[in-house]
């Protein structure tokens, strides 16, 4: 069994790739590093970094322990930092992870007003993958969620913030702008920035253009809805991306259009079913949809 100490040096080690700024990171000497790593892997009994020159690369078992002690680390990273709030009595806060989608836009926004308006209020806002935020929900180490595409869960109470559905995007002038509706065969004809396969929205548009018959070709493919925003901005494609990603730019920058057959872009929030929201995120999940109507992303 590993302690905490060596979990957390693992995990800088898998990160930095040095002794030396993993010791860094950590507050450390270099040579406690070192004989901290040869103890975790004689204590384990296979290796877990490949040694060359003054690098150590992480091998498949070290980036497996990694990720699986992330929700362990940030359960304790949360536990103390409750003990600190305590101590200085400091008993209002929330603690909140968004998806990129609405992380990068309306959760800040909103976030910015519940600060003004709660000026002793603790705010601890980061944004993640949704299986990290829900890992992080479930665990405890958050106590809201905000994401898309969610859907019920067993272990979280689950509620809409916004039905919306996906949309396609192109620059200011393209031809696909002068269109009522896009359809997979519309963009059949333009250079088109896909999102990965292996994401829910990837695969639901791949599955719209494969009803369509149309062949899905594409120029750039990329993982998140911001990033093909960003490629579409500068002229790299068009593409099809979820509406929360699209409104985030200034107006102007990019031309948006519904997208048929509709896919399902639903915003979600949720916590965990082991203890009751709290009052403020009770009202934090009516800010946030009171934006959302407000930017004409909710019905």
């Amino acid at each position: 069994m590993l302690t905490l100490r060596q979990i957390e040096i693992l995990r800088a080690m898998v990160r930095f790739q040095t002794t030396m700024a993993t010791a860094r990171h950590l507050n450390l000497s270099q040579p406690a590093v070192s004989t901290a790593i040869r103890q975790i892997e004689a204590q384990l009994g296979f290796p877990l970094f490949e040694r060359v020159n003054n690098r150590l690369y992480p091998l498949e078992a070290a980036s497996i322990l990694q990720e699986e002690a992330e929700p362990l680390l940030a359960m304790h990273a949360a536990l103390t930092e409750r003990l600190q709030d305590l101590r200085e009595a400091k008993t209002s806060r929330l603690r909140i992870l968004s998806t990129p989608p609405l992380g990068q836009g309306v959760v800040p926004r909103v976030l910015g007003g519940f600060a003004r308006r709660y000026p002793k209020l603790k705010i601890h806002f980061d944004i993640r993958d949704l299986n990290d935020v829900v890992r992080a929900v479930e665990s405890g180490a958050a106590d809201l969620g905000i994401g898309l595409g969610l859907g019920p869960q067993a272990t979280l109470e689950v509620e809409v913030l916004a039905e919306a559905r996906m949309v396609a995007i192109c620059p200011p002038g393209h031809a696909l702008a002068g269109l009522a509706v896009v359809t997979p065969g519309d963009l059949g004809a333009h250079s088109l920035v896909a999102l990965d396969a292996d994401t829910r929205m990837g695969a639901a548009v791949r599955h719209a253009f494969q009803s369509a018959r149309q062949p899905f070709l594409f120029r750039a493919e990329v993982r998140t809805c911001s990033t093909a925003c960003a490629l579409v901005e500068t002229g790299t494609g068009v593409s099809v991306v979820d509406p929360f990603s699209a409104a985030h730019l200034p107006a102007g920058r990019l031309e948006i259009r519904p997208f048929e057959p509709a896919i399902p872009a639903t915003a979600w929030t949720f916590w965990s079913n082991r203890k009751p929201l709290s009052p403020l995120g009770r009202r934090f999940i009516g800010e946030m949809r009171l934006a959302l109507a407000e930017s004409a992303l909710a019905p």
